[in-house]
């Protein structure tokens, strides 16, 4: 009896943690789609379409060629030494909340490049608009109530950069 028990355990304990695997977020697959709001995670992607899912209600959505969509990977935040990816922004913004989400995005814009000159230092002030702050604060408010943990995904990364060289 008690054997049955333990395999039966054994077989929860595997499916919630492959559910849980496959429901890992990854930055690389995180896009905007002009005219929707929110952020998607790619799904799919069939011959004419891209199958996202949206991080606000999980519905999925067939996005076709003809919309506009950014990959959050492909976005770079404008300094005055370089241009700094979007992940390392999130990155340090992350550390700055502690895990948590920030301020609001609809907070005031003196508040927003406040809070946007302490987390990145840097940055260009004549090329990065109070509208690009808000957005960016946005989708970060947001991948953190998805359950992205920034912090995992800098460790990922170094990882792999340590690999490589070797």
């Amino acid at each position: 009896m008690q054997i049955i028990e333990c395999v039966s355990l054994m077989q929860k304990k595997v499916n919630s943690l492959t559910r849980h695997k496959n429901n890992k977020m990854e930055f690389s697959k995180i896009i905007s789609v002009t005219g929707k709001p929110g952020l998607f995670k790619v799904i799919s992607q069939s011959k004419n379409a891209v199958i996202a899912e949206s991080l606000i209600d999980n519905r999925r959505v067939a996005i076709n060629a003809t919309q506009n969509v950014s990959l959050l990977e492909n976005i770079a935040i404008y300094t005055y030494e370089e241009d700094v990816p979007l992940l390392d922004v999130f990155t340090y913004m992350f550390e700055k909340t502690a895990g948590k989400e920030a301020l609001s995005h609809k907070e005031s814009s003196k508040n927003l490049t406040a809070f946007f000159a302490e987390v990145l230092p840097g940055y260009d002030e004549e090329r990065v608009y109070a509208s690009n702050i808000k957005k960016v604060v946005q989708w970060f408010n947001a991948l953190v109530k998805a359950g992205m943990d920034f912090s995992k995904i800098e460790e990922a990364k170094t990882t792999e950069e340590v690999e490589t060289k070797s």
